[in-house]
């Protein structure tokens, strides 16, 4: 499960030979660095760990995990437990590694909404119209259980709450094409996370 870390540009569309439009997202995929090779001997699995972005302000412990691989420190690592390649340490990876008509899932962090209502985050409806006798409930979540059986809110009810801002993966997005030059890297439909935010995709 061979993969790379790269940076959402934004989002547009694209014509194919027929005419059709289909809405796709930029990612600019790496140049990534090959910053460890984890063993069972050492470190008690097996993983390949690559590094995206250049750190400014790289401590001594950091520039020296990644002078190893003769390189700089980098700003964001990932592991792969199986990266299905042979690579070998301080290699860079390219987005050459795709090609275009596969498919590749992207994980990223959500765009971050703030405590929001159950309208909001949930969908509700809210109590409709407002009425004679009410007027505050329009967004209001109503009950939310019973009286004296069972005497508490079960766990998990839907309420108002923190939203976004979490881990999300999009599996099976197509690539449309393949940019090696300016290592862009365009997908069929859309990803997680706000321009400029970190994504990592896999085969």
């Amino acid at each position: 499960m061979p993969g790379l870390i790269g940076k959402k540009i934004g989002m547009t569309s694209i014509f194919d030979g027929d005419g059709k439009n289909f809405p796709c997202t930029v990612i600019e995929m790496g140049p990534c660095v090959v910053t460890q090779l984890k063993t069972n001997d050492v470190d008690g699995y097996e993983a390949v760990q690559i590094g995206y972005g250049e750190k400014k302000h790289a401590t001594s412990p950091a520039a020296g995990h990644a002078a190893k691989a003769n390189t700089s420190a980098k700003s964001k690592y990932v592991e792969f437990r199986e990266f299905g390649t042979e690579v070998s340490l301080g290699q860079v990876l390219t987005v050459a590694m795709f090609e275009e008509g596969e498919f590749v899932d992207v994980a990223g962090q959500s765009k971050g909404k703030g405590f929001q209502g159950v309208v909001k985050r949930h969908g509700f409806s809210g109590v409709g119209e407002a009425s004679h006798g009410q007027h505050n409930r329009l967004r209001a979540p109503g009950s939310i259980g019973a009286g004296s059986d069972p005497s508490r809110v079960f766990r998990g009810m839907r309420m108002g709450g923190r939203t976004g801002n979490t881990r999300i993966k999009i599996q099976n997005l197509q690539i449309l094409k393949v940019d090696a030059e300016k290592n862009l890297l365009v997908v069929k439909g859309s990803i997680p996370g706000a321009k400029q935010s970190l994504v990592i995709v896999e085969k």
